[in-house]
């Protein structure tokens, strides 16, 4: 599944110096370009959140050493697209946060490196931001980890577990966003996160029962919450709040501007993590994956619904998600919006064999709200994409979503060689099984939802 990453980087380190040729419409290559003032910015913005330590980067692209003796493959992947990674069409429909260089910027890094890749003025250099280790978002005022550290055996099978991560807090919070930051990025496929909470003088002891427990099917899921000991002193049901936190590979959580989304969190409870996934290995592994609390200050005046279309979700997949060996096939999800949305994010989802996704809605009058279009998928990189503003889709509109899979041998992402029938399996999130889902994060909406920017640096307008 690593074929096209291998292929790009062999051909990028074994690039030569960039000829005549290549740089003779470069307007850029009249002028000196420095790290200390051009190219630095460029990548403290678009590679560093990523290359630095302790996250999906495989190395650190932060100082003037760390880019200058890769300048050749920076060039490489900038010039072909290929970094920063971003799978949605921008032709198509634009989000917050885009990763991706300008046309100039693409053309100042080829500039720089035909150069020499000159340092500059090192008192003029830009320090990058001080990002808070293990996060996206930012420095969290809250970090859970988990409790003990789960051993992934090395027996080349998908392991699902069900976790618990315990926690309490002085009284109630307001919380605007919760992140999962992965420990072991390269086995974990994906998480669903859920919060427990307690009433005041309901539960005695969170740290009763396991904290993890192998996922099996055919076990009933009331036992499996006693042998986490879930239930109330008294034996009831405390409050469960589903679908609060998520991560896919190369996902960046998602925060909202104060009064959208958020949570109150009461003092005590846990985080429920139903189904953790790591991938198949043939090797032992481990993983201790940590949680960061954002407070606020505010309620949640506006709390975010989500819907899941597809696979395990609210519809079926057309015709039945069926693959035969050596087929590109197509597939469709239908649903009739049964009133007034405000989209704030959707989270397109397939495995190994996808190859594109487009997804759109017809409103009543016949006219196209276009949603995303994915033309190449890429397993590693499924983000949560957010719209710049809401997006309304009126009642009695239908969103369509389209998606094809490439089951043959010139797919390099095909786990089998050669390649066998694949399906999508009723309660399968294996790898190796296919799944199409297309899940909508939205409001009911409100007048004047799509003037409300969702940008959380900007201040929304309730």
């Amino acid at each position: 599944m690593y074929y096209r990453i291998i292929y790009v980087l062999a051909i990028a380190f074994t690039m030569q110096s960039c000829t005549w040729w290549e740089n003779r419409n470069n307007p850029y290559m009249d002028q000196e370009i420095t790290f200390s003032e051009q190219i630095g910015p460029i990548i403290h913005k678009n590679c560093t959140p990523c290359h630095r330590p302790g996250e999906a980067g495989p190395f650190q692209l932060i100082t003037y050493r760390n880019v200058a003796k890769r300048a050749k493959m920076v060039k490489f992947v900038t010039e072909t697209k290929f970094m920063p990674p971003w799978p949605a069409d921008r032709n198509y429909t634009h989000f917050l946060d885009e990763w991706g260089l300008t046309d100039d910027e693409i053309l100042m890094i080829g500039a720089w490196v035909a150069q020499g890749s000159p340092q500059g003025d090192k008192d003029k250099v830009l320090y990058p931001p001080v990002y808070a280790e293990g996060s996206m978002l930012g420095m969290p005022d809250m970090t859970i980890k988990m409790p003990i550290p789960y051993h992934i055996k090395g027996n080349n099978t998908d392991q699902f577990i069900i976790a618990k991560f315990p926690y309490e807090l002085e009284r109630d919070t307001f919380v605007s966003a919760i992140e999962f930051s992965p420990d072991n990025r390269r086995l974990l496929h994906h998480v669903n996160g859920h919060i427990v909470q307690y009433d005041t003088g309901m539960k005695s002891n969170l740290n009763g029962g396991k904290y993890i427990i192998k996922y099996d099917r055919s076990i009933p899921r009331h036992l499996l919450y006693m042998e986490l000991d879930i239930l109330n002193d008294d034996g009831s049901y405390p409050y469960l709040t589903s679908s609060i936190v998520n991560y896919l590979p190369g996902s960046v959580n998602t925060q909202y501007p104060e009064g959208i989304g958020g949570i109150r969190l009461k003092k005590k409870g846990f985080f429920l993590f139903k189904d953790i996934h790591y991938g198949p290995t043939p090797i032992d592994d481990i993983d201790q994956s940590s949680i960061n609390i954002f407070f606020s200050d505010k309620p949640p005046v506006r709390p975010v619904r989500e819907i899941l279309l597809g696979t395990l979700g609210a519809t079926k997949v057309e015709p039945p998600l069926l693959i035969p060996a050596n087929t590109i096939q197509s597939f469709k999800i239908v649903w009739n919006v049964p009133y007034d949305l405000s989209i704030l994010t959707v989270n397109p989802h397939m495995h190994l064999l996808g190859k594109s996704m487009k997804a759109f809605a017809i409103d009543p009058i016949g006219d196209t709200i276009k949603l995303i279009y994915i033309p190449e998928w890429n397993f590693r990189w499924q983000f949560f994409y957010t719209f710049p503003y809401m997006v309304k889709v009126p009642k009695g509109s239908t969103i369509y979503v389209y998606a094809t899979f490439d089951n043959t041998e010139d797919n390099p992402e095909n786990p089998f060689h050669p390649p066998r029938l694949i399906r999508e399996r009723q309660g399968s999130m294996g790898t190796t099984d296919e799944m199409f889902q297309f899940i909508i994060s939205y409001l009911p909406y409100k007048n004047g939802d799509e003037k409300i920017s969702l940008d959380p640096k900007t201040e929304a307008n309730h």
